[in-house]
């Protein structure tokens, strides 16, 4: 079936049956990576995805630490939600909370030496199922292909605006 297309009747501009296919198939497969990512995580570290992604963003930073409102930024992810995962890392001994020396409201959240060694020891793991979900599957001109495509929707969804009504500005 075909989907209206029409935007002069006023309507909707329905997506055409090969939009509709891609955009399927985009959902579908966006689920599936997701849900293989985290049972590798669990399994292999203990950990949901959303939380080594957090270490791995710590990882990468000066000294290890950011601020609690840019690492929420960072992972796309709401204030509250990070709050949430920063405590359970916490529990674990993974990351520590410190003040922020500059802004006395804020927080950081800092990457400890545990953390670290967990990461270094569930990365290997981690890697390799991206590279047999992805990489493993796709020409390298596909692997290109798809970064550039990523690389053009980030850029249309994510808006410099700061005013921007954003889940991790919220």
């Amino acid at each position: 079936m075909e989907y209206m297309t029409t935007a002069s009747t006023g309507g909707p501009r329905w997506l055409t049956d090969e939009e509709q296919g891609v955009w399927q198939a985009y959902l579908h497969a966006t689920t599936l990576m997701e849900d293989h990512l985290d049972r590798q995580l669990q399994r292999d570290a203990g950990m949901p995805h959303t939380y080594y992604g957090l270490l791995v963003q710590l990882s990468r930073a000066p000294g290890r630490q950011k601020r609690m409102t840019e690492l929420a930024k960072d992972a796309k992810i709401t204030r509250s939600r990070l709050s949430h995962a920063v405590a359970r890392l916490e529990k674990n001994g993974w990351v520590r909370r410190e003040d922020c020396p500059s802004d006395k409201r804020g927080q950081n959240a800092v990457l400890t030496d545990e953390g670290q060694d967990m990461l270094a020891r569930s990365a290997p793991g981690h890697v390799e199922a991206v590279r047999q979900a992805i990489f493993a599957r796709l020409s390298p001109q596909q692997v290109k292909s798809l970064g550039e495509i990523m690389q053009v929707i980030v850029g249309g969804l994510q808006p410099e605006d700061t005013d921007a009504d954003l889940p991790w500005l919220r």
